[in-house]
């Protein structure tokens, strides 16, 4: 089990995955090998807890997660009413589009990663130990990140109708600043998983793993789950 950081309390319930590796990357691989490696070996997993009664709109979310020798592969399924992608900075507020994000911790120092994704790809990379400490990460790390979106690389104002969309994503360790992640069998991070719109007409504020808080805030570690190893 983890060592629970100092100042957190570590509280059930907790989920965990078991990410599998794919040992394929030495061959450096397209992202649409890479997507379609997710879909063909991987468990899909759902973001689907409501946690804010006041917030119980529940898009279809699910994703993928593995690990290579140098990184961390995911790749969202989206399903929604509402969609917009509008913001195409680095470190631009995404999660008021269309957002997809990854929250994690890699050691027991408190300090862990707000990865959050437009469906264009668009990437906000945060670090520190908690939501008023952030110091947003220099855009030439995220552009590290490699991704493939379904929805093309254009913004888009917001729409109403049945919208499918995917991301895939490969976020290299080096993306993690301040840890040196070596990414063998055994290595245990703590994360969730979320889907949110914060400025949709309808917005949402889905989990992975549940989060017990009066108001919707992904920035609680306490809450994240285990990714473990294998």
């Amino acid at each position: 089990m983890p060592v629970r950081p100092a100042g957190h309390l570590f509280l059930q319930p907790v989920k965990t995955l078991s990410v599998i590796y794919i040992d394929e990357m030495g061959t450096c691989l397209s992202m649409e090998e890479i997507s379609l490696l997710l879909d063909n070996r991987c468990t899909l997993h759902t973001i689907g807890e409501i946690n804010w009664k006041a917030y119980d709109s529940r898009p279809d979310v699910n994703f993928a997660v593995a690990r290579t020798r140098d990184g961390i592969l995911l790749k969202y399924h989206v399903r929604e009413q509402w969609f917009k992608a509008e913001k195409t900075l680095p470190n631009q507020e995404v999660y008021e589009d269309s957002c997809v994000e990854f929250f994690v911790a890699p050691s027991s120092d408190g300090i862990y990663y707000n990865f959050e994704f437009n469906a264009i790809g668009t990437c906000l990379l945060g670090t520190g130990t908690g939501r008023h400490d952030r110091k947003r990460v220099d855009p030439p790390v995220i552009a590290q990140i490699r991704f493939l979106p379904s929805a093309g690389n254009l913004p888009s104002g917001e729409k109403e109708g049945d919208f499918k969309w995917t991301l895939t994503l490969a976020i290299p360790y080096s993306t993690f600043i301040h840890h040196k992640i070596e990414g063998g069998r055994g290595t245990t991070l703590r994360a969730n998983f979320y889907k949110c719109g914060n400025k949709l007409t309808v917005p949402h504020y889905l989990t992975w793993n549940p989060v017990a808080t009066d108001k919707p805030d992904f920035h609680r570690p306490e809450y994240f789950g285990l990714l473990e190893f294998a």
